[in-house]
């Protein structure tokens, strides 16, 4: 596959999970400030566009400044706007690597966006977000019913597994200061739509410890910390042409994501509210340096080389360009 259509999906797998990711954080967020008097709509904000990683303005925050910023900032910045705009462009170039379907429902989702800006000012923020989840779950799922699992296919799946890992840990963060009693973390099972399957599993119990544990560490919730690193792992070394090596990880990406699943696989039960913001900021400096990697190793090609004549002794001599 070449390097560029590799890049390429696996832009559209991180910006796609971080346009619909942002929507869920949004739209829980923002139905929590506008039910809930007790809370403080400046701080809430300045915490909620922290988190996200936008830059908040001078002056006092409201809810609708957030919704400008974070849902139809045109300033690329990185909202959601911006996202998938930026997903469309990367699957336009890479055409011949992506269904008919895929490239459709991106550009219908992109088309529709300003329609759905306007319904947004006269019906409420939540017919934006809830737009964005739908499209992006669509996407998700043309993605996996029309892509053989070729290389582009895991390439695809790989960058939705980071970015899932870097929006799961920021919304942590959104949290990590709260009491362990605090009503809000019930915010972050609903953000990530583990809601329901949280009460199923747990009987009910709503914890801190429990909800923490469940978004880090269960292998069967597909949204989990956990179960998106493995997921990752798995792409790479399918990725890998030689999977008969004899010892331990044959690339940096690998051996960074080896690392964080095992500290939180054998991680000491209960442990997790210990330090939970030390925790979770070494995570995100983990996805940081996998990007990285994954494009070291993939998408960088080898430069250019240009062979050029030049008189020694009166003989022609080829040499390389960069000793010239």
């Amino acid at each position: 596959m070449l390097a560029r259509n590799a890049e390429s999906l696996f832009w559209i797998g991180r910006y796609v999970e971080r346009a619909d990711d942002t929507a869920r954080i949004m739209d829980v967020a923002v139905h929590q400030l506008l039910e809930d008097s007790t809370v403080d709509p400046d701080r809430t904000c300045r915490q909620l566009l922290r988190v996200l990683g936008f830059s908040a303005p001078e002056g006092e925050l409201d809810v609708q400044t957030v919704i400008d910023i974070v849902a139809f900032g045109r300033d690329g910045a990185g909202s959601i706007l911006d996202t998938i705009s930026h997903a469309r462009e990367n699957a336009r170039g890479a055409r011949e690597v992506t269904s008919t379907e895929m490239w459709e429902c991106l550009n219908t989702t992109y088309n529709a966006l300003a329609e759905r800006e306007r319904a947004a000012k006269r019906l409420g923020p939540h017919e934006f977000f809830r737009y964005v989840e739908d499209r992006g779950a669509m996407f998700a799922g043309l993605a996996d019913s029309t892509l053989c699992r070729d290389d582009g296919y895991r390439f695809l799946l790989l960058g939705r597994s980071i970015e899932r890992v870097d929006m799961i840990v920021r919304l942590l963060l959104s949290r990590a200061g709260d009491r362990p009693t605090s009503p809000t973390w019930a915010t972050v099972l609903r953000s990530a739509g583990g809601y329901d399957t949280y009460l199923r599993t747990y009987r009910g119990a709503l914890d801190a410890g429990r909800i923490v544990e469940f978004m880090m560490l269960d292998r069967l919730f597909p949204r989990s910390v956990f179960s998106a690193i493995r997921q990752a792992e798995q792409c790479l070394t399918e990725l890998d042409d030689q999977t008969d090596h004899r010892f331990g990880a044959r690339n940096e990406a690998q051996r960074l994501l080896g690392r964080a699943r095992s500290e939180l696989e054998f991680i000491r039960p209960g442990v997790l509210l210990e330090e939970l913001a030390e925790r979770l900021d070494a995570l995100q400096e983990m996805c940081r340096q996998v990007g990285e990697a994954i494009a070291l190793q993939y998408f960088h090609a080898a430069p250019w080389v240009a062979w050029s004549s030049a008189r020694n002794d009166g003989e022609d001599d080829l040499l390389l360009e960069g000793e010239l």
